[in-house]
Protein backbone atom coordinates (compact mmCIF):
# COMPACT_ATOMS: atom_id res chain seq x y z
CA UNK A 1 0.00 0.00 0.00
CA UNK A 2 1.36 3.44 -0.93
CA UNK A 3 2.23 6.08 1.71
CA UNK A 4 -0.38 8.49 0.33
CA UNK A 5 -3.15 5.88 0.35
CA UNK A 6 -2.24 4.95 3.91
CA UNK A 7 -2.63 8.54 5.05
CA UNK A 8 -6.03 8.76 3.32
CA UNK A 9 -7.19 5.65 5.12
CA UNK A 10 -5.92 6.95 8.45
CA UNK A 11 -7.63 10.31 8.03
CA UNK A 12 -10.83 8.69 6.78
CA UNK A 13 -11.27 6.31 9.72
CA UNK A 14 -9.68 8.27 12.56
CA UNK A 15 -12.17 10.43 14.47
CA UNK A 16 -9.73 12.67 16.36
CA UNK A 17 -6.11 13.44 17.11
CA UNK A 18 -5.58 10.51 19.48
CA UNK A 19 -7.19 8.06 17.06
CA UNK A 20 -5.13 9.46 14.20
CA UNK A 21 -1.87 8.89 16.05
CA UNK A 22 -2.98 5.39 17.10
CA UNK A 23 -3.87 4.49 13.52
CA UNK A 24 -0.57 5.90 12.32
CA UNK A 25 1.31 3.81 14.85
CA UNK A 26 -0.45 0.67 13.67
CA UNK A 27 0.31 1.47 10.04
CA UNK A 28 3.91 2.27 10.88
CA UNK A 29 4.41 -0.99 12.76
CA UNK A 30 3.45 -2.85 9.57
CA UNK A 31 6.01 -0.97 7.55
CA UNK A 32 3.46 1.11 5.59
CA UNK A 33 5.59 4.21 5.92
CA UNK A 34 8.45 2.61 4.07
CA UNK A 35 10.84 1.72 6.94
CA UNK A 36 11.78 -1.79 8.05
CA UNK A 37 9.69 -2.97 10.97
CA UNK A 38 12.64 -3.53 13.27
CA UNK A 39 14.69 -0.48 12.36
CA UNK A 40 14.43 1.31 15.74
CA UNK A 41 14.54 5.13 15.47
CA UNK A 42 13.85 5.16 11.73
CA UNK A 43 10.71 3.14 12.38
CA UNK A 44 9.20 6.05 14.29
CA UNK A 45 10.40 8.92 12.09
CA UNK A 46 7.16 9.01 10.04
CA UNK A 47 5.06 8.82 13.20
CA UNK A 48 7.02 11.68 14.76
CA UNK A 49 5.96 13.90 11.88
CA UNK A 50 2.31 13.05 12.54
CA UNK A 51 2.74 13.76 16.25
CA UNK A 52 4.27 17.14 15.48
CA UNK A 53 1.40 18.01 13.10
CA UNK A 54 -1.26 17.48 15.78
CA UNK A 55 -2.40 20.59 17.67
CA UNK A 56 -2.01 20.60 21.42
CA UNK A 57 -5.17 19.44 23.15
CA UNK A 58 -6.51 19.69 26.64
CA UNK A 59 -10.07 19.36 27.97
CA UNK A 60 -10.47 23.14 28.00
CA UNK A 61 -8.94 23.91 24.62
CA UNK A 62 -11.37 22.21 22.23
CA UNK A 63 -13.69 25.25 22.13
CA UNK A 64 -12.47 28.32 20.21
CA UNK A 65 -12.08 31.41 22.36
CA UNK A 66 -14.72 34.03 21.47
CA UNK A 67 -13.34 37.23 20.00
CA UNK A 68 -14.90 40.66 19.90
CA UNK A 69 -17.98 41.87 21.77
CA UNK A 70 -20.95 39.61 22.37
CA UNK A 71 -24.29 39.86 20.59
CA UNK A 72 -26.19 43.04 21.46
CA UNK A 73 -29.80 41.90 21.80
CA UNK A 74 -30.97 45.53 21.81
CA UNK A 75 -29.16 46.45 18.59
CA UNK A 76 -32.32 47.99 17.09
CA UNK A 77 -33.38 49.68 20.36
CA UNK A 78 -36.58 47.60 20.31
CA UNK A 79 -35.86 44.95 22.93
CA UNK A 80 -39.20 44.68 24.76
CA UNK A 81 -37.57 43.94 28.11
CA UNK A 82 -35.58 47.16 27.94
CA UNK A 83 -38.58 49.17 26.74
CA UNK A 84 -40.90 47.77 29.44
CA UNK A 85 -38.34 48.41 32.20
CA UNK A 86 -38.13 52.01 31.10
CA UNK A 87 -41.90 52.41 31.21
CA UNK A 88 -42.18 50.84 34.67
CA UNK A 89 -39.75 53.36 36.10
CA UNK A 90 -42.04 56.16 34.92
CA UNK A 91 -45.30 54.48 35.96
CA UNK A 92 -45.71 53.71 39.65
CA UNK A 93 -48.85 51.60 39.20
CA UNK A 94 -49.63 49.08 36.47
CA UNK A 95 -52.84 47.08 36.35
CA UNK A 96 -51.31 43.96 34.82
CA UNK A 97 -47.51 44.15 34.31
CA UNK A 98 -47.22 40.66 32.81
CA UNK A 99 -49.94 41.39 30.24
CA UNK A 100 -48.34 44.71 29.34
CA UNK A 101 -44.96 43.10 28.79
CA UNK A 102 -46.49 40.33 26.67
CA UNK A 103 -48.29 42.87 24.48
CA UNK A 104 -45.04 44.75 23.93
CA UNK A 105 -43.22 41.68 22.59
CA UNK A 106 -42.87 41.29 18.81
CA UNK A 107 -44.46 38.08 17.56
CA UNK A 108 -43.82 38.19 13.81
CA UNK A 109 -40.71 37.58 11.74
CA UNK A 110 -39.58 40.09 9.14
CA UNK A 111 -38.04 38.82 5.89
CA UNK A 112 -36.17 41.52 3.99
CA UNK A 113 -35.07 40.74 0.42
CA UNK A 114 -32.41 43.18 -0.70
CA UNK A 115 -32.08 43.36 -4.49
CA UNK A 116 -29.14 44.96 -6.22
CA UNK A 117 -30.17 46.98 -9.28
CA UNK A 118 -29.46 45.58 -12.74
CA UNK A 119 -26.61 46.53 -15.08
CA UNK A 120 -26.73 50.16 -16.19
CA UNK A 121 -25.02 52.60 -18.56
CA UNK A 122 -21.83 53.61 -16.75
CA UNK A 123 -21.00 56.30 -19.31
CA UNK A 124 -24.19 58.25 -18.69
CA UNK A 125 -23.84 61.91 -17.75
CA UNK A 126 -25.46 62.01 -14.32
CA UNK A 127 -28.08 59.80 -12.72
CA UNK A 128 -30.86 60.43 -15.24
CA UNK A 129 -28.73 59.11 -18.12
CA UNK A 130 -27.49 56.07 -16.24
CA UNK A 131 -30.35 53.91 -17.36
CA UNK A 132 -30.44 50.13 -17.57
CA UNK A 133 -28.72 48.46 -20.48
CA UNK A 134 -30.63 45.88 -22.56
CA UNK A 135 -28.87 43.18 -20.53
CA UNK A 136 -29.82 45.02 -17.35
CA UNK A 137 -33.49 44.89 -18.32
CA UNK A 138 -33.16 41.16 -18.96
CA UNK A 139 -31.60 40.75 -15.52
CA UNK A 140 -34.48 42.61 -13.88
CA UNK A 141 -36.97 40.36 -15.67
CA UNK A 142 -35.14 37.28 -14.38
CA UNK A 143 -35.08 38.67 -10.84
CA UNK A 144 -38.80 39.42 -11.02
CA UNK A 145 -39.51 35.91 -12.26
CA UNK A 146 -37.46 34.46 -9.43
CA UNK A 147 -39.28 36.50 -6.78
CA UNK A 148 -42.63 35.46 -8.24
CA UNK A 149 -41.59 31.80 -8.33
CA UNK A 150 -40.80 31.88 -4.61
CA UNK A 151 -44.53 32.17 -4.03
CA UNK A 152 -44.24 34.59 -1.12
CA UNK A 153 -46.82 37.17 -0.09
CA UNK A 154 -44.88 40.39 -0.48
CA UNK A 155 -45.99 43.37 1.56
CA UNK A 156 -44.13 46.21 -0.14
CA UNK A 157 -41.48 46.95 -2.77
CA UNK A 158 -39.24 49.84 -1.67
CA UNK A 159 -36.59 51.19 -4.01
CA UNK A 160 -33.84 53.77 -4.16
CA UNK A 161 -34.84 56.92 -6.02
CA UNK A 162 -31.84 56.60 -8.37
CA UNK A 163 -32.73 55.83 -11.98
CA UNK A 164 -31.16 52.37 -12.21
CA UNK A 165 -32.87 51.17 -9.03
CA UNK A 166 -36.21 52.71 -9.98
CA UNK A 167 -36.18 51.04 -13.40
CA UNK A 168 -35.21 47.70 -11.85
CA UNK A 169 -38.02 47.94 -9.32
CA UNK A 170 -40.66 48.75 -11.94
CA UNK A 171 -39.65 45.77 -14.08
CA UNK A 172 -39.74 43.49 -11.04
CA UNK A 173 -43.15 44.84 -10.03
CA UNK A 174 -44.71 43.50 -13.24
CA UNK A 175 -44.07 39.98 -11.96
CA UNK A 176 -45.60 40.59 -8.52
CA UNK A 177 -48.70 42.67 -9.31
CA UNK A 178 -50.54 44.38 -6.49
CA UNK A 179 -47.45 45.03 -4.37
CA UNK A 180 -47.09 48.69 -3.39
CA UNK A 181 -44.10 50.58 -4.84
CA UNK A 182 -42.35 53.11 -2.57
CA UNK A 183 -39.40 55.34 -3.51
CA UNK A 184 -36.85 56.38 -0.87
CA UNK A 185 -33.96 58.86 -1.11
CA UNK A 186 -32.19 57.34 1.89
CA UNK A 187 -31.42 54.21 -0.15
CA UNK A 188 -29.39 56.03 -2.81
CA UNK A 189 -25.87 54.75 -3.51
CA UNK A 190 -22.95 56.22 -1.60
CA UNK A 191 -19.89 55.66 0.55
CA UNK A 192 -21.18 54.22 3.86
CA UNK A 193 -17.92 54.04 5.79
CA UNK A 194 -14.22 53.96 4.95
CA UNK A 195 -13.40 50.33 4.08
CA UNK A 196 -10.77 48.26 5.84
CA UNK A 197 -8.47 47.29 4.24
CA UNK A 198 -8.47 50.35 1.96
CA UNK A 199 -8.57 50.09 -1.82
CA UNK A 200 -6.54 52.17 -4.26
CA UNK A 201 -9.07 52.47 -7.10
CA UNK A 202 -11.83 54.14 -5.05
CA UNK A 203 -11.07 56.90 -2.57
CA UNK A 204 -13.98 59.18 -1.64
CA UNK A 205 -13.04 62.14 0.51
CA UNK A 206 -13.91 62.44 4.18
CA UNK A 207 -16.90 64.70 3.48
CA UNK A 208 -18.54 62.06 1.28
CA UNK A 209 -18.15 59.36 3.94
CA UNK A 210 -19.53 61.78 6.52
CA UNK A 211 -22.61 62.69 4.49
CA UNK A 212 -23.34 59.38 2.76
CA UNK A 213 -22.57 57.37 5.86
CA UNK A 214 -25.11 59.24 7.96
CA UNK A 215 -27.78 58.82 5.29
CA UNK A 216 -27.16 55.10 4.73
CA UNK A 217 -27.09 54.50 8.49
CA UNK A 218 -30.45 56.30 8.71
CA UNK A 219 -31.78 53.95 6.01
CA UNK A 220 -30.54 50.97 8.01
CA UNK A 221 -32.32 52.18 11.14
CA UNK A 222 -35.52 52.80 9.22
CA UNK A 223 -35.74 49.45 7.45
CA UNK A 224 -33.64 46.89 9.33
CA UNK A 225 -35.18 46.07 12.70
CA UNK A 226 -37.45 43.53 14.37
CA UNK A 227 -41.21 43.64 13.81
CA UNK A 228 -43.47 46.03 15.63
CA UNK A 229 -45.48 44.32 18.40
CA UNK A 230 -48.66 45.20 16.53
CA UNK A 231 -47.57 43.11 13.51
CA UNK A 232 -49.42 39.80 13.69
CA UNK A 233 -48.12 37.93 10.65
CA UNK A 234 -44.69 37.39 9.15
CA UNK A 235 -43.82 39.93 6.48
CA UNK A 236 -41.83 39.81 3.23
CA UNK A 237 -40.44 43.14 2.09
CA UNK A 238 -38.39 43.82 -1.03
CA UNK A 239 -35.82 46.62 -1.12
CA UNK A 240 -34.20 47.43 -4.48
CA UNK A 241 -31.07 49.48 -3.97
CA UNK A 242 -27.28 49.37 -4.43
CA UNK A 243 -24.30 47.16 -3.68
CA UNK A 244 -22.68 49.49 -1.13
CA UNK A 245 -25.94 49.92 0.74
CA UNK A 246 -26.71 46.20 0.81
CA UNK A 247 -23.23 45.21 1.95
CA UNK A 248 -23.29 47.79 4.72
CA UNK A 249 -26.75 46.62 5.82
CA UNK A 250 -25.54 43.01 6.03
CA UNK A 251 -22.52 43.90 8.17
CA UNK A 252 -24.60 46.06 10.51
CA UNK A 253 -27.43 43.54 10.82
CA UNK A 254 -25.06 40.67 11.66
CA UNK A 255 -23.05 42.92 13.99
CA UNK A 256 -19.91 42.39 11.95
CA UNK A 257 -17.42 45.27 11.68
CA UNK A 258 -19.11 47.61 9.16
CA UNK A 259 -15.70 48.57 7.78
CA UNK A 260 -15.62 45.13 6.12
CA UNK A 261 -18.47 45.88 3.71
CA UNK A 262 -16.23 46.15 0.65
CA UNK A 263 -14.92 42.60 1.10
CA UNK A 264 -18.14 41.23 -0.41
CA UNK A 265 -19.19 41.23 -4.05
CA UNK A 266 -22.74 41.24 -5.44
CA UNK A 267 -24.03 40.47 -8.93
CA UNK A 268 -26.49 42.80 -10.60
CA UNK A 269 -30.05 41.71 -9.90
CA UNK A 270 -28.94 39.40 -7.09
CA UNK A 271 -31.02 38.63 -3.99
CA UNK A 272 -29.76 39.00 -0.43
CA UNK A 273 -32.20 37.69 2.18
CA UNK A 274 -32.16 38.82 5.81
CA UNK A 275 -34.47 37.33 8.44
CA UNK A 276 -35.14 39.16 11.71
CA UNK A 277 -36.85 37.13 14.43
CA UNK A 278 -39.09 38.60 17.15
CA UNK A 279 -36.23 38.09 19.61
CA UNK A 280 -34.00 40.34 17.52
CA UNK A 281 -31.88 37.49 16.22
CA UNK A 282 -30.76 38.03 12.64
CA UNK A 283 -29.95 35.40 10.01
CA UNK A 284 -28.52 35.83 6.54
CA UNK A 285 -30.34 33.29 4.39
CA UNK A 286 -28.68 34.23 1.10
CA UNK A 287 -26.01 36.72 0.08
CA UNK A 288 -26.02 37.90 -3.52
CA UNK A 289 -27.94 34.91 -4.87
CA UNK A 290 -27.90 35.01 -8.68
CA UNK A 291 -28.07 31.29 -9.39
CA UNK A 292 -31.38 31.77 -11.19
CA UNK A 293 -29.57 33.67 -13.97
CA UNK A 294 -27.73 31.99 -16.86
CA UNK A 295 -23.94 32.43 -16.59
CA UNK A 296 -23.86 34.69 -19.65
CA UNK A 297 -26.24 37.14 -17.93
CA UNK A 298 -24.10 37.67 -14.82
CA UNK A 299 -22.43 41.06 -14.30
CA UNK A 300 -21.18 43.16 -11.39
CA UNK A 301 -21.09 46.66 -12.85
Amino acid sequence: MSYRRTLKLICGFAGGSAALVFAAAAADSRGYFGENRGSGASRWSGLAVLYAAQPGWSPGSHTPTPTGPGWDSNWDKRDPSVLSNGRRKKESVTEDPSSEQDNSKPKATRHILLIRHSQYNLSGNGDTERILTPLGREQAELTGQRLAALGLKYDVLIHSSMTRATETAHIISKHIPGVELVSCDLLREGAPIEPVPPVTHWKPDAVQYHEDGARIEAAFRRYIHRADPKQKEDSYEIIVCHANVIRYFVCRALQFPPEGWLRMGLHNGSITWLTIRPSGRVALRTLGDAGFMPPDKLTRT
